[in-house]
């Protein structure tokens, strides 16, 4: 029986109150900001919320936080969607921060009638001057004490958009001298002339994301609001509000952030490197969005996997690439078939195969619980096999291909170096070689016995393929952390394209649902760029880790 696992903290908080009988029904909730694709980061946020009420029970709603109509975009909206739902989750109730814009505009004109909020038309530089530092206290506006009436009347105003951008906005009457900063009369409003995605031009003044999150959550009877580390000193404003506008107490809990070696998870930086198409969109393979990780033939299991694996802390801490990796490598060594595909094809002839063509039987996965069944495989007497699977004048232990060294055809016979071609430049174009008739596969009585065994494709049948060869976005590590420009730390190696793989003709018909070992190269999915007539290969991951960390 295996060990039961521990809880982690926010469980604990959890069980506590559901125990306790502070709450009868857990509700959570996952709200992302419709401003781009969502990233690995955010999938193990969606593990986590979702996570917690599978395992409790009540329900996790999805909540679009579309408080910035010049940053939104019904695509992200869409693309979000589709991530969650690809994850394996589904979401109670779908809902946006704008279906609340006239309940937090009313709680607003609600602050202002108890005197705790106000109209500033200071400029940006000078609320920034009277913000004072971490070690000062700031000062306050000279706008902070005007008369009640006079905010409600020129915030009604600011709704009517009888006033252009900048010109007012609205700020909550906290706490200039404040330890915390965010507590020094935070902005809750601005003007902002533009189209939103769902409203239209109905609104010209939006709340802040501060404002709109924690009385969204309290809207909803979010009990646990479940953020990242950043939040923290977010927190003492959003029980404020909450406490002043005399509302649900939704809790606020904050986890860390994940951090991955070798990319960048800042949806700025994410944007900058799509909009200077130094990577092909959102869904780049070699792009760390949940996109991204679904079109290079990451499993929704493998990720959700990954995300168990690496924990809920409260601390910050950097988490290999290589472990998400090995989540895809464990997941797809049981569920993919084995096929071969020659990346880097010379031919070899076969001068004593006179029986035309064969078909060989070539099982699928033999690590398959069911076994993985098998699957035809055409033989002919003209092969194409890897390049680098034959020597000239080999390595000291070297078993595959050399003048007069044997090797075993996978699913096939056991063939011998007798001769090689070369081109005028003195490269190795054809490798010819003779059989074994009694050495075939599964019925060996050649008594024979060699070490080494390649993969091969016949040359009659081989199917052409452009095979895509992903590594890692960056040279670095840690691109964040070095000095200059992030985007000087790409790896300039991140894309290799092999426009004219061959493959064995069963490959014709993959989807793009499937996944694939190429044998002794790799896992392996079908591209979205792929058409009838020329067929698109993406690299998932390599057999084993080969990333050589930079000194």
């Amino acid at each position: 029986m295996s060990e039961e696992k521990s809880l982690n903290f926010i469980e604990e908080i959890v069980e506590n109150d559901l125990n306790s009988g502070k709450y009868e029904t857990l509700v959570t909730r996952f709200p992302p900001e419709p401003n781009g694709y969502l990233h690995i980061g955010h999938a193990k946020a969606i593990c986590l919320n979702f996570g917690l009420t599978q395992k409790y029970g009540g329900y996790t709603n999805l909540r679009f936080d579309d408080t910035n109509p010049v940053t939104e975009k019904t695509e992200y909206v869409n693309s979000q969607q589709e991530d969650i739902k690809w994850l394996g989750f589904n979401w109670k109730n779908e809902l946006y921060a704008s279906d609340y814009f006239d309940e937090l505009y009313s709680f607003a004109v609600k602050l202002i009638e108890k005197g705790l909020a106000y109209v500033d038309e200071s400029s940006a530089d000078e609320i920034a001057a009277l913000k004072g530092t971490p070690t000062e206290p700031g000062q306050d506006s000279k706008y902070r004490n005007r008369s009640i009436e006079e905010n409600l009347d020129i915030f009604t105003r600011m709704k009517n958009g009888e006033f252009a951008d900048g010109a007012y906005i609205l700020r909550a009457k906290i706490d200039m001298a404040s330890p915390n900063m965010l507590m020094r009369d935070p902005i809750i409003y601005r003007i902002k002339h533009a189209v939103h995605h769902r409203t239209g031009n109905k609104w010209c003044i939006y709340p802040m994301y501060d404002f709109a999150h924690g009385q969204s959550d309290s809207i909803e009877n979010i009990t646990h609001s479940i953020c990242t580390l950043e939040y923290v000193s977010h927190r003492e404003l959003y029980d404020w509000f909450i406490e002043k506008l005399e509302i649900f107490p939704s809790k606020q809990y904050e986890f860390a952030r994940l951090n991955l070696t070798s990319t960048v998870m800042s949806k700025r930086k994410l944007l900058q490197l799509v909009n200077e198409n130094l990577v092909n969109g959102w869904d780049d393979p070699r792009m760390p969005t949940i996109s991204g990780l679904r079109r290079r033939g990451f499993t929704p299991k493998s990720v959700r996997e990954f995300c168990e694996r690496i924990g809920i802390a409260k601390r910050e801490n950097l988490i290999e690439l290589s472990l998400l990796e090995f989540c895809i490598r464990e997941d797809l060594n049981k569920s993919a078939n084995r096929v071969m595909a020659v990346l880097d094809p010379i031919k070899l002839v076969i001068t004593n195969y006179e029986k035309g063509t064969e078909d060989l039987i070539g099982e699928n996965n033999p690590e398959a619980e069911d076994g993985g069944g098998t699957r035809v495989i055409p033989f002919s007497n003209e092969l194409w096999i890897e390049r680098e699977d034959f020597m000239e004048v080999p390595a000291k232990k070297w078993f595959r291909l050399a003048p007069g060294a044997m090797v075993r055809l996978k699913f096939a016979y056991i063939v011998k170096c007798e001769d090689f071609v070369k081109d005028e430049n003195g490269n190795v174009t054809e490798i010819h070689c003779t059989y074994i008739p009694e050495s075939k596969s599964g019925n060996d009585t050649s008594g024979i016995n060699v070490k080494g065994t390649i993969h091969w494709v016949s040359v009659q049948h081989a199917k052409t393929a452009e095979i895509r060869l992903y590594d890692r976005l960056f040279t670095s590590e840690t691109p964040d952390a070095e000095e200059g420009d992030f985007k000087d730390y790409l790896n300039p190696e991140s894309l290799t394209v092999l426009p004219n793989a061959f493959i064995e003709p069963a490959l014709a018909d993959a989807d793009l649902d499937s996944r694939y070992q190429f044998i002794r190269k790799g896992y392996f999915c079908l591209d979205k760029d792929s058409t009838a007539e020329k067929l698109v290969f993406n690299r998932t991951v390599t057999l084993k880790d080969t990333f050589k960390k930079p000194k």
